[in-house]
């Protein structure tokens, strides 16, 4: 993996472990607290400057009551992995909402398709 796309992948994580903390009405102090780090370690990864390793990741989604997968799945550029986080996101929706959403999705890849 080349440098460009560690830095790719850094910021990817670091906006999915951002979310999660919103999601969990969390702020960066309180995440800090709970891994015993300082603020600032907490600002860096969810920047992307820094890469948490396998253990900061599992502490992470402990803290956040999801699985260190669901993080990682956030971050991919995997096709089958972002299949999966659209299929989280559509889940808790009515079937109306849904069908909205995969029909926009649908007029979206059309157009950008045409280029």
């Amino acid at each position: 993996m080349n440098k460009t796309e560690q830095k790719r992948l850094a910021g990817s994580i670091g906006r999915a472990i951002a979310k999660q903390r919103v999601r969990s009405k969390m702020t960066q102090e309180e995440v800090a607290e709970r891994l015993g780090v300082g603020n600032e370690a907490v600002s860096r990864i969810e920047r992307g400057r820094v890469i948490p390793n396998i253990v900061r990741l599992i502490e992470l989604a402990e803290i956040f009551n999801c699985e260190a997968a669901e993080l990682l799945g956030q971050a991919s550029f995997h096709v089958d992995d972002q299949s999966s986080r659209m299929k989280q996101l559509l889940a808790p929706l009515n079937q109306e909402d849904r069908k909205l959403i995969l029909d926009t999705v649908e007029t979206l890849t059309i157009r950008l398709q045409r280029g």
